[in-house]
């Protein structure tokens, strides 16, 4: 009966840890914010909707909550400044209409000009 039981148990913990949480979706006046989740539970995307498009800033996050990325889109196609780190660089990607304007990269082992 012992056996039984534990082997019931073990079945049912490890079905409530295989399971993703799901997304979330806000009404904010016009738009939607749309969160979802990582395998542990945090945040790994989070950005809006309006008429079924992406919207606005998207931002993603890496497992330990830091930022990976921080995105723009206007009616689904993206503009503006994109940003994407990584272990070693930042890079911003400046987009015009879908289209990929420019490419900066920076290291972190680049200089900071200050100007006073």
């Amino acid at each position: 009966m012992k056996k039984t039981l534990l082997i019931a148990l073990f079945f049912i913990t490890a079905q409530g840890f295989s399971q993703k949480i799901a997304p979330t979706f806000e009404k904010e006046g016009e738009l939607v914010k749309a969160t979802y989740y990582n395998e542990q539970g945090s945040i790994s995307v989070q950005g809006f909707f309006k008429n079924k498009k992406l919207t606005g800033k998207w931002i993603c996050y890496d497992a330990n909550g830091n930022k990976t990325k921080i995105a723009y889109y206007n009616e689904g196609k993206k503009v503006g400044k994109w940003f994407v780190w990584d272990k070693e660089s930042l890079k911003e990607i400046n987009f015009n209409n879908n289209v990929i304007v420019s490419v900066n990269t920076w290291k972190s082992d680049s200089r900071l000009a200050i100007n006073n």
